[in-house]
């Protein structure tokens, strides 16, 4: 996958469940409502997928992308 500049997309995963340990927010609620998880200290940025479907694609976005989007959500 070419990169998106659009939403900072630097790499697609097909299959993410080769990334072993993936984190929800604290904020989601426990009734398996829609979440998404993202996976910590990749070198090639900030792995995110529907908790829904961990055997689904992940959205890899740039480390300073994903920041600025966690920041704007405080």
């Amino acid at each position: 996958m070419q990169r998106d500049t659009h939403m900072n997309v630097e790499h697609f995963i097909p299959d993410a469940s080769a990334l072993r340990v993936w984190r929800k927010s604290s904020y989601s609620g426990g009734n398996n409502g829609e979440c998404l998880e993202v996976s910590d200290g990749h070198a090639i940025g900030v792995p995110v997928r529907d908790s829904k479907d961990p055997h689904g694609p992940a959205l890899v976005f740039g480390v300073a992308a994903w920041a600025s989007f966690v920041n704007a959500l405080r």
